[in-house]
């Protein structure tokens, strides 16, 4: 493996550790079944993307795409608890409505974002290469999106968020709004979700309809493994988790598609299979090493 494409599965690993904690944020605070980051990631990359080609500047059209991930986690969360639709059948109501909006944000199904200026350009630094530019920006976007959630969720809202997800019967007699609780955290998780996928268009240079496909699986995939290398005693440790395990997660991808497996020789075109092999690995970590400390008792 090259530098350059270890440096590239740093790239990647960061700015999807913000989806990453996004993910987080409804699979583990909320116990909320999201699907609708499938739909959200190609939101923001839409939404950055036809907002810099009408002369939007790189910043404020990732605040706009923020938004409008905020603004579809509130109909999926407008779907789960007002009108009473399963979570999981919301969100995939949600994601299927977005494919069709996302076309129509676009105006086609792909943007090419060729000569436009993006946060890369703005906070360039001559002394500093891109390949090592655009990870140390990433990683100072995941880290003080990290920091930020850290804050929330040990406020008066964000430990009302958790206790909506650990045990809704006990915050409701406490006076919360489990309901709104919902909302806010499910709008919370698409805005990150959202402001990865209008990183990566920054960074790729393209936005498409399709790019958001497996996101769902990725997310779960990266928190799960990194659960099982970091722990989740805390809530820091929890953040740190979700990025530690998009780091090793595209990692291991990079790892896979560049070597031969026995006679098998892997492509681009097996990333969804190699994921799923990722997925039933993290999975069973945790029972594997339930079953090893029940032998040692």
């Amino acid at each position: 493996m090259s530098f350059y494409t270890f440096m590239g599965s740093v790239e990647q690993g960061l700015v999807y550790a913000v989806m990453v904690l996004g993910v987080y944020l409804t699979f583990r605070v909320l116990d909320f079944p999201d699907l609708t980051v499938d739909g959200t990631l190609p939101l923001g990359a839409a939404v950055t993307g036809s907002l810099m080609l009408q002369g939007w500047d790189p910043f404020t059209s990732l605040g706009m795409a923020m938004l409008a991930g905020a603004l579809a986690g509130c109909v999926t969360g407008f779907l789960a608890t007002k009108l009473r639709i399963m979570s999981l059948l919301a969100s995939i109501i949600t994601m299927t409505a977005l494919y069709s909006i996302n076309i129509r944000i676009m105006g086609r199904p792909n943007l090419a974002l060729l000569n436009q200026t993006t946060i890369f350009d703005a906070l360039a630094v001559p002394a500093i290469p891109r390949f090592l530019l655009t990870p140390l920006i990433f990683l100072a976007v995941a880290g003080g999106c990290k920091l930020v959630l850290d804050l929330f969720l040990h406020t008066h809202l964000g430990l009302a968020l958790r206790g909506t997800g650990d045990n809704p019967q006990m915050i409701r007699s406490q006076g919360v709004s489990t309901d709104n609780m919902i909302l806010i955290g499910v709008s919370l998780s698409n805005a990150l979700v959202a402001l990865a996928g209008g990183l990566v268009a920054q960074s790729q240079g393209f936005a498409d309809v399709g790019m958001g496909i497996g996101t769902i699986v990725a997310g779960l995939a990266s928190v799960i493994l990194g659960e099982s290398l970091v722990g989740k005693e805390s809530v820091l440790r929890q953040t740190l988790s979700a990025i530690v395990g998009s780091l090793v997660y595209r990692f291991a991808i990079v790892v896979a598609l560049s070597y031969q497996v026995g006679f098998l020789r892997l492509t681009p075109s097996d990333l969804n299979l190699i994921t799923a092999v990722l997925v039933v690995v993290c999975l069973t970590i945790p029972m594997l090493r339930k079953r090893m400390r029940w032998k040692r008792a």
